[in-house]
C-alpha cells in the first residue's frame, strides 16, 4: 500500500507540474505564479536529493526551457555537483543559452570547483564555435576573478584576466576592478598600482570603485600616507575620483575599523570649512553611533549643516533613534522637525523611537499625545509601532491604555501578537478590571478562532 501511495502521489504531482509549465506562458495570475515557483522548488528538491534525478525528471515530462533551467540552477546554487549534473541532463533536451551557462559557471567558481568550471568552459567553447562565437560576459569574468582573489589564488586571477581575449570578453573597468580587488586581497599593492597605470594606458577610465578598492586596502594596513599620495598623484594626472579624495580616505578608514582616525579627518575638514559627502557622512555617524558616541554625532551634524551639508532621510534614520535611546527627547524632536522642513514625510521608524524614549522616561501622557498627533496628521502607525506602544504601556502599568490601543489596532486590520493579549489581560485582571479583561479575551478568540 505504501508503494502504491508514493507512486500515485508522484504521478499526480507530475501531471500538475506538466500542465502548469504548458500553460505558464498564457496564464499570469497570482495562483499560476505560485504554482510555477512551487514546481521549480519541487524540481530543485529532486535535483538535490535523489540518487538518480535524471530518471525522475524524465518521468515528469517537463518542457525544458531556458528560464526553467536558470531558476532551478539558482535554487540549487549551494549544490555545485548536483547543479552540474542537472545542466548536463537539461542540455540534452534543449539548446542552452549564455544565461544559464554563466549561472552554472558562477556556482562552480563560488564553491571552488575550478576544474569542473574550466571543463565546462572548454566544452561549451568547442560546442558553440560552429554555431556562433563563444564568449563570456565581463560580469562573469569579474565574478571568477574575485573568487580567485578571495581564496588567495592570485596567479589564477591574473591568468583568467589575460585570457579575456580568447574568451571574447572585453577588459572593461569592472574586469580591471575585479583584478585590482584580487591583488589587494593578497596585499600586492605595487601590482595594484601598476594595474591602474595600465588601465590609463589602455584608455580605460577609472571609476569610484577603482579608487575606493585601493584606498580601502591601503587604509586597512595602516598605509594612510600612501593612500593620500596615490589620490594626489591621480588628481595631478587629471584622473580625479568621482568623490573627493578625503571622502574616500574617510570611507577607507571606516572600512578598516580606524574610527578615531576617521573622526580626526572629519574634524580637520570642518575646521577648514569643508564638509564630507553625504554618503560618507552617514557611514561615519552610523559607525560612531554604534560605538556609543552619539553626542559627537549630534555636534558634528550641526557643524556640517552650518557649513552647507544637506542631510538626507538616512541621516535622520540614524540619528533620531540614537538620541531617543539616550533620552534626549528634545534633540530627537528637533531632528524630526528638521527632517520635515527638508521635505521628508514622517514614517513609523522615525517617530516610533521618540515615543519609546518618552515612555522609558515616564512621559506617557506626552508620548500618547504625540502618537495621536502623528495619526491626525496622516502618518498611520504600523504593527510594530502598536506592539511597541502596547508593550511600553504594559510595562508602565497603564493597562487600560494598552487595551484601548490593542482594540484600535484590530480595528485598523492589524493582528496583535499573542504576547500583547496575554500581557494586557493579565494586567487588567491584576488591577481589578475583570470585565475589560474578558472583552480582550473574547476579542482574541474572535480574531484567532480558538
Amino acid at each position: 500500500m505504501l508503494r502504491l501511495h508514493r507512486s500515485t502521489t508522484k504521478l499526480l504531482l507530475s501531471g500538475a507540474i506538466t500542465r502548469h509549465f504548458r500553460t505558464i506562458n498564457t496564464d499570469t495570475s497570482a495562483t499560476t505564479k505560485d504554482d510555477y515557483f512551487a514546481a521549480i522548488h519541487h524540481i530543485a528538491n529532486i535535483v538535490r536529493r535523489e540518487v538518480h534525478p535524471e530518471r525522475t525528471l524524465n518521468k515528469l515530462d517537463i518542457p525544458v526551457t531556458s528560464e526553467l533551467v536558470f531558476r532551478v540552477l539558482r535554487a540549487c546554487s549551494n549544490s555545485p555537483s548536483e547543479s552540474l549534473r542537472f545542466f548536463h541532463w537539461a542540455r540534452s533536451h534543449y539548446s542552452p543559452t549564455s544565461l544559464e551557462f554563466e549561472e552554472l559557471i558562477k556556482i562552480l567558481a563560488c564553491h571552488r570547483r575550478y576544474s569542473s568550471m574550466w571543463s565546462l568552459i572548454d566544452h561549451n567553447k568547442k560546442f558553440q564555435s560552429n554555431n556562433y562565437p563563444f564568449q563570456v560576459s565581463p560580469s562573469t569574468i569579474s565574478f571568477i576573478i574575485e573568487q580567485y582573489g578571495k581564496h588567495g589564488l592570485i596567479d589564477q586571477a591574473v591568468q583568467i584576466f589575460n585570457k579575456c581575449q580568447s574568451l571574447n570578453c572585453q577588459q572593461t573597468v569592472d574586469v580591471y576592478n575585479s583584478l585590482l580587488f584580487a591583488l589587494c586581497e593578497v596585499k600586492l599593492f605595487h601590482g595594484a598600482y601598476a594595474l591602474i597605470r595600465r588601465m590609463i594606458r589602455k584608455g580605460v577610465v577609472p571609476d569610484k570603485r577603482t579608487y575606493a578598492t585601493l584606498v580601502n586596502a591601503w587604509c586597512s594596513t595602516g598605509k594612510l600616507r600612501e593612500a593620500q599620495e596615490f589620490l594626489e598623484e591621480m588628481s595631478k594626472k587629471g584622473f580625479n575620483p568621482p568623490l573627493r579624495g578625503r571622502d574616500l580616505l574617510i570611507e577607507g578608514l571606516l572600512n578598516a575599523g580606524f574610527l578615531e582616525s576617521a573622526k580626526d579627518m572629519v574634524r580637520k575638514m570642518t575646521k577648514e570649512g569643508f564638509v564630507p559627502d553625504i554618503v560618507t557622512f552617514n557611514s561615519l555617524i552610523e559607525a560612531i553611533c554604534k560605538s556609543g558616541e552619539v553626542e559627537f554625532c549630534v555636534d558634528m551634524y550641526h557643524s556640517v549643516c552650518n557649513l552647507g551639508l544637506c542631510p538626507d532621510i538616512n541621516t535622520y534614520k540614524i540619528l533620531i533613534p540614537a538620541v531617543s535611546k539616550l533620552g534626549r527627547i528634545d534633540e530627537a524632536f528637533r531632528l524630526l522637525h528638521n527632517s520635515i522642513e527638508d521635505g521628508h514625510k514622517p514614517f513609523p521608524s522615525l517617530y516610533a523611537p521618540i515615543i519609546k524614549g518618552m515612555c522609558r522616561s515616564g512621559q506617557f501622557d506626552d508620548a500618547l499625545s504625540f502618537f495621536g498627533e502623528m495619526k491626525v496628521k496622516g502618518h498611520p502607525p504600523n504593527r510594530p509601532v502598536y506592539t511597541m506602544l502596547i508593550t511600553m504601556c504594559g510595562r508602565g502599568g497603564r493597562f487600560i491604555d494598552a487595551a484601548n490601543y490593542l482594540v484600535e489596532m484590530t480595528e485598523m486590520g492589524l493582528t496583535p501578537i499573542s504576547r500583547c493579549f496575554d500581557m494586557v489581560t493579565d494586567g487588567l485582571k491584576n488591577c481589578g478590571k475583570h470585565d475589560l479583561a474578558k472583552k480582550i479575551e473574547h476579542l482574541e478568540i474572535n480574531l484567532r478562532g480558538v
